[in-house]
């Protein structure tokens, strides 16, 4: 059995957020210590408080969690918040990882993680699975999810995203118990008697021809058949009818993303700055070599892909009712969505029926699961359920 506690406040003052969280668990567990909590800080919070007041009030056995750019629970979306949500289980066993300095050595990072894992060591649960939150800033979190899948074995499902800011875009954060940490990544093991659904969509199509990245470098997109970027979007804004300022383009970069071509789909990825060198910064690398694509969607197709993902997650529970869900998309797709964001959640809960949902905006998607599309992702819905 799982029980759960979900919670969300829009409190200011970040040690009142934290106790509030922390005493709203303690109540739904008749002050018995969660085994695990996750939880989601808006920027405007100091986080280190509001994490000593919520550790405080409940005392999980194990708390971490990331900075976010919007927070949600079936009950409220704000941005400016903070959501958590906390686990009691005899079907799951809990463990933290943390993995410091990423932007140096994603293969040091990962080992540290991995390292941490009880399910490579023996265990009797069925199932293997990580939550993985990352720093974003930190960049190369494709490459910290192939060095995660290659310590394992392949044997672990993945789920989660990158830190948020509240769409500043400057810095980002994990957390690991009461600690606030840049350039890491943390990880919550859960080995489960029953299986969890893990389901990964987006919407996006094709809307020009495919052009071969032929210089780039990180987060740095530079040219796209031999092409200075820029010159490569303003031809197609004007193919397209549409607006494009350079000097504000994040309006134009939310409706016009980047596809990566792979063998089970498009890889998005979202410009979110020119420099003066017409070179682009993107939210997740672009590699040299790579067959890419400028993207569109549409609301509508964006909230069925997100029922998609709902639908697949479902089927794997094997029969299994739904507890809970955690939910995580981009933080472009909200802002490109504005108020119509409400119908993805609503999504969410008509598939989950009675059950609840947390999770919130993130600076991409991380996603590895069986016979799905795998991988890191921007604009990309990701929702992991689990069974009562």
């Amino acid at each position: 059995m799982t029980d759960i506690s979900v919670v969300h406040t829009q409190l200011q003052d970040s040690a009142q957020a934290g106790a509030a969280l922390g005493a709203e668990i303690r109540t739904t567990f008749e002050a018995q210590p969660p085994d695990a909590l996750i939880v989601f800080i808006s920027a405007i919070h100091d986080y280190e408080a509001l994490l000593r007041t919520l550790h405080a009030e409940c005392e999980p056995r194990i708390m971490l969690g990331c900075s976010s750019a919007g927070e949600f629970t079936s009950e409220a979306q704000a941005e400016g918040s903070a959501s958590a949500i906390a686990f009691r289980s005899s079907d799951i066993r809990f463990t933290a990882a943390l993995g410091r300095g990423l932007r140096a050595d994603r293969a040091g990072a990962a080992a540290q993680i991995v390292s941490a894992f009880n399910g490579l060591h023996g265990h009797d649960q069925l199932y293997r699975y990580a939550l993985v939150l990352t720093d974003a800033f930190a960049g190369y979190a494709d490459d910290l999810i192939e060095q995660l899948t290659m310590l394992t074995g392949g044997t672990y499902q993945l789920f989660g995203g990158g830190a948020g800011d509240d769409a500043k875009f400057e810095r980002t954060h994990v957390f690991y118990g009461t600690e606030v940490v840049p350039d890491a990544a943390v990880a919550l093991e859960m080995l489960s008697n029953k299986p969890l659904g893990i389901g990964v969509r987006h919407s996006w199509q094709p809307a020009s021809e495919p052009m071969r990245v032929t210089a780039a470098d990180g987060l740095r997109l530079y040219s796209l058949n031999a092409i200075p970027v820029l010159e490569v979007f303003e031809e197609h804004a004007a193919r397209t009818s549409q607006k494009f300022d350079p000097a504000d383009p994040i309006p134009f970069f939310l409706h016009n993303v980047i596809g990566i071509e792979t063998s089970n789909g498009y890889k998005l990825r979202v410009p979110l700055a020119i420099h003066s060198d017409g070179s682009f910064t993107c939210a997740a690398d672009v590699p040299t070599g790579a067959t890419v694509h400028i993207m569109n969607a549409s609301a509508p197709t964006t909230v069925a892909g997100v029922g998609e993902a709902m639908q697949s997650a479902l089927r794997q529970l094997n029969g299994n009712q739904p507890k809970v869900a955690l939910f995580f998309d981009c933080v472009a797709t909200r802002l490109r969505m504005g108020r119509d964001f409400e119908f993805e959640l609503n999504e969410v809960q008509k598939a989950l029926g009675d059950a609840r949902f947390v999770g919130c905006n993130t600076y991409g998607q991380i996603a590895r699961a069986d016979g799905q599309f795998s991988g890191f992702h921007n604009c990309t819905a990701v929702v992991c359920v689990i069974p009562e």
